[in-house]
């Protein structure tokens, strides 16, 4: 068996290539009141990025069929799974700090599970860049977390060791007012995948967010 990566990026990428058929059959039937919420404000013919779109289910898929659709994910086996789920989304294999996009490039951002999967000092930089793509009057959506801690991993995430980082969900929502966000709503959803998935209830905030048009 391979030694973990100590790189928190690295063991990222290394649990999702190797649990990514287990996890994206679990979150495939997820329902969303969240990405309701979103659905029911883009525009027609509506331009969003999904940060950390995975396997592509349910989320991009869902965004696919109001929208075009740009899917960023750090994960070669999730993406992968992608471009067989959703074809009609333009699907991009990197790391979402790295990857560049045209200022107000987007109608709307999604981030779901996946801001906690970054270190956490990289979160206000990626909150940053989102307004930077964003049109003015532009959306972003993301779960978030309840709780703050710097970085920490966890063995037992679909059968691998995974990482998390993140702070609170009132951090999320201070740090977007300050970044020149209008916070609309917020919430709490689960976990994300189905209880078949036999792991711990989880509950995650959800912020919804427009890009001020001043």
């Amino acid at each position: 068996m391979s030694e973990t990566p100590t790189d928190p990026k690295q063991i990222v990428v290394a649990g999702y290539d190797e649990c990514s058929t287990r996890y994206s059959a679990a979150r495939a039937e997820d329902t969303s009141p969240a990405l309701a919420r979103l659905l029911e404000v883009l525009p027609a013919g509506a331009a969003v990025l999904d940060i950390g779109c995975g396997a592509g289910v349910p989320v991009t898929a869902a965004l696919a069929r109001v929208a075009a659709v740009i899917g960023v994910d750090i994960s070669r086996a999730q993406l992968e799974q992608a471009r067989r789920n959703v074809p009609q989304a333009r699907l991009v294999l990197d790391d979402i700090m790295i990857t560049e996009f045209a200022p107000s490039s987007f109608d709307a951002v999604v981030a779901f599970y996946a801001l906690f999967h970054l270190p956490r000092e990289d979160h206000r930089p990626l909150l940053e860049r989102v307004a930077r793509w964003l049109r003015p009057g532009g959306h972003l959506l993301a779960t978030v977390t309840s709780s703050s801690h710097p970085g920490y991993t966890t063995p037992d995430f679909f059968g691998v060791t995974m990482y998390w980082s993140h702070f609170e969900a009132a951090w999320y929502a201070s740090a977007l007012r300050e970044i020149g966000f209008v916070v609309l709503a917020e919430g709490v959803s689960d976990h994300g995948y189905r209880e078949v998935a036999d792991l711990p209830p989880e509950r995650h905030p959800w912020i919804l967010a427009r890009r001020d048009t001043r």
